[in-house]
């Protein structure tokens, strides 16, 4: 096949944003052979399925992938179906729990669905790991064991800080980046993307290629992406993510809400946009802030919801928090509780209606003022509504649901 771009302009392409590039200069020697033979590189981007939904967190190597692919190389979608049976130590503390064989296809058929809303999957190539994992013979594995020491496992720091508290780490938790090295063995890849969290594992594949006689694949490691607080990692757990599978209207009032200095941060590492357009928008940061970052917003809605739904966010944002605003959504959902003729506090009816996921959460929001009822801010959670009442709830900025009690 024939390539669009030049090996150099490919390489600037796909070092834009990274973290750090094993090397550059094998890198630019992979893309000229490749130019010049008509032959696309092996792109592999391994996941291992421990959690069903992705956040924005999770498509920065995502995004780097699809620029690999723009560019006319194979994507290699690895599912760690195999890995994830055991469950990767990566920056625990602790072993993580091993998954079942259930468990980990259910998380990969909702893995299959998301990538699509980013690679273009008739030219992904999405490949288990168990293929060849799962077929080797108790002597593959102690040939597998002999390339690498004790000594080089404890270099990670995660193994070493464990090892030095005294924290218990099983054998085969030594065998998870063996495992991952391999599987850039199986499929013989060229170049292989991952978070800087991981680049003791891609390292890992590059020493085994040559072990087994191959050319060693290149590795590209993205940055962390912090979260909507700015500081800490972008992760469920912290509450400061953006899921890919939120509705329009949240994705667009999350992004609303960062700090502006992450503002490029979020256009480098989340959007497609090229180096003329990104500093363009770099240009206007300066003197258009808002702008910028509903841009930012909109944008990032579109990408997983198509330009209208990304329109009509923008629009509904404006239409609650503009100057001309009324502070509510046009649709909000509707919901009818039965209670008691003494009524119910409000602290439950945020955690039965959903607004709040524990009473931890709702005792949290009531603190920082994050309740309103009919647009009136109540931080008396023990406040009694009564059978035959209707109103509005309003938790943080984004959540709305319209309630209607009756009697039980």
């Amino acid at each position: 096949m024939k390539f669009s771009a030049t090996p150099q302009e490919q390489l600037e392409i796909v070092a834009t944003g990274a973290a750090d590039i094993v090397s550059r200069d094998e890198l630019l020697k992979k893309f000229e052979k490749s130019y010049n033979t008509g032959t696309p590189l092996i792109v592999k981007l391994g996941a291992d399925p421990s959690a069903p939904d992705i956040h924005l967190g999770h498509t920065v190597v995502l995004q780097k992938m699809r620029q690999f692919q723009a560019l006319g190389h194979q994507a290699v979608f690895l599912i760690g179906d195999f890995t994830g049976r055991i469950g990767d130590p990566t920056g625990k503390k602790k072993t993580r729990p091993a998954l079942t064989e259930e468990e980990v296809m259910a998380n990969a058929e909702t893995y299959k669905n998301q990538i699509g809303k980013i690679l273009d999957l008739e030219k992904t190539s999405i490949v288990f790991n168990s293929e060849w994992l799962g077929k080797m013979s108790f002597a593959d594995v102690l040939k597998l064991c002999g390339q690498y020491t004790v000594a080089r496992m404890l270099e990670r720091d995660d193994f070493s800080t464990r090892f030095k508290s005294q924290v218990p780490i099983s054998v085969v938790e030594f065998m998870y980046p063996l495992m991952q090295g391999y599987d850039s063995v199986a499929l013989k890849s060229d170049v292989e993307l991952g978070g800087v969290d991981q680049t003791f594992n891609l390292l890992v594949g590059r020493d085994l290629q040559r072990s087994y006689g191959q050319a060693p694949q290149v590795t590209l490691t993205m940055p962390i992406l912090e979260g909507l607080d700015g500081h800490d990692k972008m992760s469920k757990s912290l509450g400061n993510y953006v899921g890919i599978n939120e509705a329009p209207g949240q994705i667009y009032g999350k992004i609303m809400s960062i700090p502006d200095e992450l503002m490029m941060k979020y256009f480098e590492l989340l959007t497609s946009l090229n180096m003329t357009e990104l500093n363009a928008i770099r240009a206007r940061i300066v003197d258009a802030p808002k702008a910028v970052k509903m841009q930012l917003a909109q944008q990032i809605a579109a990408q997983y919801h198509g330009e209208e739904a990304g329109v009509a966010a923008e629009a509904e944002f404006e239409k609650m928090f503009g100057k001309a605003g009324d502070g509510l959504p046009d649709e909000i959902e509707e919901l009818e509780l039965a209670v008691p003729t003494e009524g119910l506090a409000l602290m439950r009816l945020l955690t039965l209606s959903g607004l709040a996921e524990s009473g931890g959460e709702a005792r949290r929001l009531l603190q920082q003022g994050g309740i309103k009822v009919d647009k009136a801010k109540v931080s008396d959670g023990q406040k009694m509504y009564l059978p035959g009442s209707s109103f509005i709830v309003q938790a943080g900025k984004r959540k709305f649901k319209k309630l209607t009690l009756k009697p039980e």
